[in-house]
């Protein structure tokens, strides 16, 4: 019980923290990035923000494609010279494959609300 009355006690603080200093914190953070700020801050300027971030996103996938394509080759070359690979390169690339499985684990996990029940049958 213990514990939990530590708990609450330091969220406690750290809620009063946020109430005295949030505000000068938020008004200091736009001071410092009020280049990034587009005034008149409007609808019609939100609206044309976020279409000009979708088709820009839109226009680089071709680059993006030709940056995979490159890497699968590069893979692709590894593979068939994988006489000549080292044990750190396997270990670097386990280590990567594992730690895209944990991601896509935890992934799952938040999916779900954050719980670590099973499949019902």
């Amino acid at each position: 019980m213990s514990k939990l009355q530590q708990l609450t006690s330091k969220v406690c603080q750290a809620s009063q923290f946020i109430t005295k200093h949030g505000t000068s914190y938020h008004k200091q953070l736009l001071e410092k990035n009020k280049e990034y700020i587009q005034e008149p801050a409007t609808v019609e300027k939100c609206q044309l923000l976020a279409k000009q971030l979708f088709y820009t996103r839109l226009a680089s996938i071709p680059n993006r494609c030709e940056s995979f394509h490159k890497e699968l080759d590069y893979v692709k070359q590894i593979w068939k010279n994988k006489q000549d690979l080292k044990i750190e390169d396997a270990g670097i690339a386990v280590l990567f494959g594992l730690e895209c499985y944990a991601w896509f684990c935890a992934g799952q996990i938040v999916g779900r609300g954050f719980t670590f029940t099973g499949y019902y049958v």
